[in-house]
């Protein structure tokens, strides 16, 4: 057994390694621990590499590994001593395959990818709905690890038959660190396949549904310190021996644990969201929420620090300004984002809305002219700048957020007063002042490195040198500034909201 560090009063000088991946891009922050406070250095920063093979997206993992130890090497050369941990934590749902010989069964399937149409369909009439909800309480999408795994069931994969264990991305990454195989509690949980009131994967369902419950790893919470980093891993990248620690593994989960909240939901009632290439906006609660009402708002219940859940949506988030920004790019227009959000602040602003959800805007391409036709079928002049494009985009999504809160406040029957904002989404100022307009509550917004920060944090917690959840949040806003936006045009976004509304009603 591995020992831990004994909690003293005066906090040491600790330095952990986060590695946080996200949809579009990667990054190793070395967090360093010291006298109560938290500070945060990025040591290397990549794109997340993906592409097309043979019809399929795939994300290419050889590359994705190469950068991991890229920013280990780089963090290992700045540092004087030992990491006290190091930590990954990525998007959900995606996934590796192990075969027998503990090799890697082929690149992950990158979760937009097709294999998944009509399966989503197919499972829901073979189960229902009800089922599957009352089993995992978790949000329905056709990109859910549960589907993934039946599209390559029902095409009988090569890999599938092959594979001894199926990793989640972050354990994956965890394995390949440490050898050691594990499934941390929080990305267990996104993938549709877990039972979140009897604390354990949902073996009877997917049994049912002819999936192999072999390959299923086991589960351990959030904070558990997995293994030491491999020693041909170590030697290669010049790193000294270093605890694996598996963090909230799944990005929000580590985000969310870096809230700056006062207190916990039950004294303070607020809601969060995870602003990034997804928008996951939710509450912290300590039991899931599986009733009539959370099936029918389609709300999930994730896993969080401490055993906590999350309870919240899933939105498509910035993804629309980025397949935007795309688009612009392949047509000879270069913008960085924040021109782009400057140009947005110059448009009209509801001029016209769209549902971020519709589900042409989930397949990457064309984004610009998918808008242009979802505003033609609903009645509404589309965008015809760019900056009108961007500021459609922005504006939908504070609206979906009002739209999300007013679930969230039907369901837990509780006034939400304060919504933080964290993650890279959090820069954006027009986006807080227009949620803050459009859900009339107050926005605190940042840190912007909520994530890494949260995985460093969970890491510290692991090892003793963080005692609680609370306290890691405390450190979080004695580290960090936040920025305050108070509603002001509410006539003006109520008008929108009603026209939003009957726009996503059709």
């Amino acid at each position: 057994m591995l020992r831990v560090k004994r909690r003293s009063n005066v906090m040491s000088q600790q330095q952990f390694l986060a590695f946080d991946l996200g949809a579009e891009s990667g990054r190793a922050m070395l967090g360093s621990l010291a006298d109560g406070k938290l500070t945060l250095e990025e040591k290397h920063r990549f794109a997340n590499p993906m592409g097309r093979l043979n019809g399929h997206l795939f994300w290419n993992l050889l590359a994705q590994w190469e950068e991991l130890k890229t920013g280990l090497k780089k963090t290992s050369a700045s540092i004087t001593g030992s990491l006290a941990g190091i930590g990954v934590d990525t998007w959900g749902v995606d996934f590796g395959l192990i075969g027998r010989d503990g090799q890697v069964l082929g690149n992950p399937y990158m979760y937009r990818d097709s294999r998944t149409d009509g399966v989503y369909e197919r499972t829901l009439e073979k189960l229902g709905r009800q089922k599957i909800f009352d089993t995992t309480g978790i949000q329905f999408m056709q990109l859910n690890t549960l589907y993934q795994l039946i599209a390559m069931h029902e095409s009988r994969s090569p890999e599938l038959e092959s594979a001894q264990t199926m990793l989640f991305m972050p354990d994956l990454f965890n394995y390949l660190f440490s050898g050691e195989r594990k499934s941390e509690f929080s990305i267990a949980t996104t993938s549709q396949m877990y039972d979140p009131q009897r604390r354990q994967w949902a073996n009877e369902m997917l049994k049912e549904l002819g999936l192999p419950t072999k390959i299923l790893a086991p589960i351990v919470p959030s904070g558990t310190i997995i293994g030491q980093l491999k020693s041909d891993v170590a030697s290669e990248c010049g790193a000294k021996a270093a605890p694996i620690i598996a963090p909230a593994c799944h990005d929000t989960a580590s985000a969310v644990a870096a809230v700056p909240a006062q207190g916990p939901f039950s004294q303070e009632v607020w809601c969060y969201i995870s602003s990034g290439t997804w928008s996951l906006m939710g509450v912290e609660l300590a039991e899931p929420i599986i009733n009539a009402k959370s099936l029918r708002y389609n709300y999930t219940n994730e896993g969080g620090v401490g055993g906590t859940i999350r309870f919240l949506k899933n939105i498509m988030g910035l993804w629309l300004v980025q397949e935007c920004r795309r688009q612009f790019a392949l047509e000879g227009k270069e913008y960085d984002y924040g021109t782009l959000t400057e140009m947005a602040r110059s448009a009209k602003p509801r001029a016209a809305v769209i549902d971020p959800d519709h589900k042409p805007f989930g397949t990457p391409g064309q984004m610009p002219q998918k808008i242009v036709e979802f505003c033609r079928q609903s009645g509404q002049a589309p965008p015809a700048s760019h900056g009108e494009f961007i500021r459609c985009c922005l504006d939908s999504l504070a609206l979906t957020y009002r739209r999300t809160l007013d679930g969230l406040e039907d369901i837990l029957g509780k006034k939400i007063s304060t919504i933080h904002v964290v993650g890279g989404g959090c820069r954006n100022e027009l986006l807080n002042q227009s949620t803050a307009d459009a859900c009339g509550r107050t926005v605190v917004a940042g840190p912007v490195e909520a994530t890494a920060a949260g995985n460093i944090l969970v890491q510290a917690m692991a090892t003793g040198e963080v005692k609680s959840l609370a306290e890691a949040r405390q450190i979080v806003a004695r580290s960090f500034e936040v920025k305050r936006y108070e509603p002001k045009a509410t006539a003006e976004w109520d008008e929108a909201y009603e026209r939003f509304q009957k726009i996503v009603a059709r």
